[in-house]
């Protein structure tokens, strides 16, 4: 909500939202050590095959959001700097990231197939 100034990067509800999303997923958060899942992975059946992994638009959105809070607490900064960091080392070679990516930092999420050329 901050991001599109819907709401103050600094207000108590704001910070509590980030505080609930940043905690371990063991303690009813969103955060593993990669990064922050959509969504509750014990709680949430999506109905697709196979497993989730972080989803890296959502962390970089967390770090904006810790970026921003960091008025408010400037601990948060810090915060935001290594999640940031570590979000670094997850883009390939290119410096692209996938949709989502695993617990050993593999891209996941969509994969499309190259187009077919054809000459006429």
């Amino acid at each position: 909500m901050p991001l599109v100034f819907f709401m103050s990067p600094s207000d108590p509800m704001m910070l509590e939202t980030i505080n609930a999303m940043a905690k371990p997923l063991k303690q009813g958060g969103l955060m593993s050590g990669e990064g922050i899942y959509r969504y509750s992975l014990e709680h949430t059946d999506d109905g697709l095959p196979g497993g989730e992994g972080v989803f890296n638009m959502c962390t970089f959105w967390l770090v904006e959001a810790l970026t921003r809070a960091s008025k408010a607490d400037a601990s948060r900064l810090r915060e935001a700097r290594l999640l940031f960091e570590r979000m670094l080392g997850m883009s390939n070679h290119l410096g692209l990231y996938s949709e989502e990516s695993g617990l050993c930092g593999e891209a996941l999420g969509r994969i499309f197939p190259r187009p077919l050329l054809t000459w006429a």
